[in-house]
């Protein structure tokens, strides 16, 4: 199953492999469980701490990677290649011996977290979102003894998705009972089964001297920004609600220049490693809840976040970015993860066979339907216009698939279900008036995105789409007050715009700082 290339790469890495493990093979006769035994077969030749013994676990074909000699060890049952082939590699390593490069106080928290937790992950190959989640809680299992987990492939125990109602991944379970779903850090599955890590995390912030320059967000604009301040040498804070933003959930990005071709969560994780380099206060899982502007100039912006803690800064960056449009009908909320989805990559391999609608005729949505058009039976495409939007050459592709349906001039009015799954969509030809139903299982919501500017009425002004206002100085009806990003009224929502925008929001909010009058300081310091 592995070339000679990533044979290569893995037998370096197994290097650092120091205590020994072994892979106890649960396997029954059908190919699967061939092609899992080739491939574990192979990993054992690149070490000689790895050994492969037999188990007779319950799903077939799986495997556990276990400490010889005691019960530490990660369980997957299917073949971790696409996606979760990192997730592999790192679960031979930190069963392994190899340490973790976990913050420390965070490692410490899991090893000390009282209680029997047995987590079970439904992840699919094409899913960028779930090797974080499989990792983590692979992390958690090697470092406490009273944690285990087991990563699943859907696609290969469809039965049992289907049991569980699993129509959204990553599916976590816990104990036997849903946890979660979808796309989860470290820090925060440890803060959810932690029950004092809220109020830790609050009084931490809350011990916060003010900073010169405050940003709110982690995406491309906060994180060029962070790095254009702190190189000022100027006190820089950023606080987010999750570092990354929406990049974290974009599959391909191929129009970041000087980087032909990368993925969402790797460019998050470079951001992230970037901004670390310099003298940054990183304060992540942490989500703003309102803004308060200074009473004078040059005195303080108050940020108070959603756990009660607050955080002050001379000048503010908002770089809250955006989150994907929902349609605002009926039964969107009640069927969410339960057939309708927004993720046509991480979620298409569970519609394998079944027919779904995708609603949105722009590019997002045309190439959605043209990747799920490879799985599923049957897609409709619903359009609210009277032409698609997309580019000429999708569709055109689109058009020359045999299982699409396209459907213009729809609006979509209800979505129908069981009261566990979706069962179809009901929509409104706007030419005749007339309302039709369509019978499917799953909807793939794909009409664009919202700023994440709620909180924000009446601290600064913001555009009739929600959007901050800002100048080409990137800033905000505040004097003190930048933005950047995808929040803002900048034309084109682009990770390399973005990334530009919190680099003029940066500059500016020095240039701001550097003009004070000393007086105006001095008095807010007094």
């Amino acid at each position: 199953m592995l070339d000679a290339n990533l044979k290569g790469q893995l037998k370096t890495y197994m290097a650092n492999i120091t205590q020994p493990i072994e892979l106890v093979a649960s396997l029954d006769e059908g190919a699967k469980s061939r092609e899992l035994e080739g491939l574990l077969n192979e990993i054992t030749e690149l070490s000689d701490k790895v050994t492969v013994t037999s188990g007779d676990d319950k799903r077939k074909p799986s495997f556990m990677i276990r400490r010889v000699g005691t019960d530490i060890g990660v369980t997957f049952a299917g073949i971790p290649m696409g996606h979760e082939f990192t997730s592999l590699v790192l679960a031979l390593l930190q069963v392994g011996g190899h340490p973790s490069k976990a913050a420390q106080d965070v490692i410490e928290q899991i090893k000390a977290l009282d209680g029997d937790f047995s987590f079970e992950t439904y992840f699919s190959l094409s899913c960028q979102s779930c090797p974080d989640v499989v990792q983590a809680l692979n992390l958690m299992s090697v470092l406490n003894p009273r944690i285990k987990h087991v990563a699943i492939d859907g696609a290969l125990f469809k039965e049992e998705v289907d049991a569980r109602q699993v129509m959204a991944v990553p599916a976590v379970f816990l104990n036997g009972e849903p946890f979660a779903s979808g796309r989860m850090e470290l820090e925060q599955i440890v803060a959810k089964i932690d029950s004092g890590a809220a109020d830790r995390a609050a009084e931490k912030v809350r011990g916060q001297e003010p900073f010169e320059v405050l940003i709110v967000g982690g995406g491309p604009a906060g994180a060029a920004a962070a790095i254009y301040a702190a190189r000022k040498g100027i006190r820089t804070g950023i606080a987010a609600e999750r570092f990354g933003g929406q990049v974290l959930d974009t599959m391909a990005i191929e129009n970041f220049i000087s980087v032909p071709h990368t993925e969402g969560p790797k460019l998050a994780a470079h951001l992230e490693q970037h901004v670390k380099e310099y003298d940054v206060e990183v304060m992540n899982l942490q989500k703003a809840a309102k803004l308060i502007p200074a009473k004078s100039e040059g005195g303080y912006h108050e940020v108070v976040l959603e756990n009660g803690a607050s955080l002050k800064g001379r000048t503010v960056i908002l770089s809250t970015g955006a989150r994907w449009r929902q349609m605002g009908v009926p039964g969107e909320d009640e069927y969410r993860n339960k057939g309708v989805a927004y993720c046509p990559h991480c979620d298409g391999p569970l519609f394998k066979g079944k027919r779904v609608a995708v609603i949105g005729g722009g590019n997002s949505g045309v190439e959605a339907a043209i990747d799920l058009a490879g799985i599923v039976a049957h897609v409709t495409l619903i359009e609210f216009d009277s032409q698609l939007r997309a580019d000429a050459v999708l569709q055109r592709k689109l058009a020359s698939l045999p299982n699409v349906r396209i459907i213009t001039s729809a609006l979509t009015t209800k979505v129908d279900g069981d009261g566990t799954r979706v069962t179809g969509l009901s929509y409104k030809d706007r030419n005749h008036g007339t309302e039709h139903d369509v019978e499917l299982e799953g909807i793939f919501v794909q009409i664009g995105l919202v700023p994440n500017t709620e909180w924000l009425k009446d601290a600064v002004a913001l555009s009739p789409r929600g959007e901050i206002e800002i100048d080409a100085r990137g800033e905000t009806s505040q004097p003190g007050i930048f933005a950047a990003g995808d929040c803002t009224t900048v034309p084109y929502k682009q990770i390399v715009i973005a990334c530009g925008a919190g680099s003029t929001a940066a500059l500016s909010a020095f240039d701001h700082l550097i003009r004070l009058p000393a007086s105006a300081q001095e008095a807010e310091a007094a």
